[in-house]
């Protein structure tokens, strides 16, 4: 198991988790519930590519329309759902031989001292939420029965408020084994090089192609382009982005996790409108102050 924490811009940042697979004799079967979730995807995949008209058209509709609705659901979730929930026996492991967690992040885009205080925000800040969702997403799921009396299409409010209230226990019980890590001092920040070096790579290229093209940054140019970073900021008063979406498939390959890739476009596009939203507030703020500023000094001419 390892740790990642990938700050999407200057103050929000994803946590990502590696999971090392327990090693599955042939005759025996995976966990049900990795059964069931590798069902359920490889269902959703098969409705995705689903070329059939008519009355089956609807297949191809709900995963458009379901897509959609995941793109929706934040990033901080999605994270969280990495880590895996916490099982006894691993319980008991963390509590006898307190084994150290890895937890990789780029040294130069954030600060080694601000990784204890985001990672115990990590764990605490959404569990309530999610917790509060996941127990109302089950309550309401049996109220949908009506709905599967409809013929041929089946119960998918039902579904989705089944499949919600999966995603708020996995990120509920992911933030306890975050908790739990941090309780037992398990989690050991340390400051990766070649994150610093693809964060580099990515602000200094346009493209995907052109940082696959270009040199590697020096380390010079690294800690040049970490600074320019931190002077746009204005001493951390401004949010600016770090990654672009394309930037996700670089890191997941060089570390050979392509989970991660979705994670890190999803986390990018979501704080991309954040930002983008927050300015335009700004924008339309300032606009209102000049215009009642301008309406105010005929009058106090008079």
């Amino acid at each position: 198991m390892r740790l990642f924490l990938l700050p999407i811009s200057t103050r929000r940042t994803l946590i990502y988790c590696e999971r090392v697979e327990p090693k599955i004799s042939a005759d025996s079967k995976p966990p049900l519930l990795d059964r069931v979730t590798q069902k359920v995807s490889q269902t959703w995949a098969d409705w995705e590519k689903s070329e059939e008209k008519g009355i089956n058209a609807w297949k191809k509709t709900v995963t458009r329309y379901g897509n959609a609705a995941f793109k929706r659901i934040p990033y901080e979730e999605w994270g969280l759902k990495s880590v895996p929930p916490l099982s006894s026996k691993w319980k008991e492991v963390i509590r006898k031989d307190n084994p150290k967690i890895e937890v990789l992040f780029p040294g130069l885009f954030l600060k080694e001292q601000e990784v204890p205080d985001m990672l115990k925000k990590l764990a605490l800040e959404r569990q309530a939420l999610h917790r509060q969702r996941m127990i109302w997403s089950a309550i309401g799921a049996p109220l949908t029965l009506p709905f599967a009396l409809v013929p041929i299409i089946p119960n998918i409010p039902g579904f989705y408020l089944l499949f919600r209230a999966w995603s708020h226990y996995r990120a509920f019980y992911g933030a306890r084994h975050l908790q739990t890590l941090l309780e037992h001092n398990c989690a050991v920040p340390r400051q990766s090089s070649t994150l610093d070096e693809l964060y580099a790579a990515g602000l200094m290229n346009p493209t995907r192609q052109g940082t696959r093209n270009a040199p590697v940054p020096t380390d010079d140019e690294v800690k040049h382009v970490a600074a320019l970073v931190d002077r746009q900021t204005n001493n951390g008063t401004e949010d600016v982005m770090l990654l672009q979406g394309w930037n996700g498939k670089l890191i997941a390959e060089r570390f050979k996790l392509p989970e991660m890739e979705v994670e890190v476009e999803r986390a990018v596009e979501q704080v991309e409108k954040g930002i983008k939203a927050k300015e335009e507030l700004m924008e339309e703020k300032q606009e209102i102050e000049a215009a009642t500023r301008s309406t105010k000094a005929p009058d106090n001419k008079k």
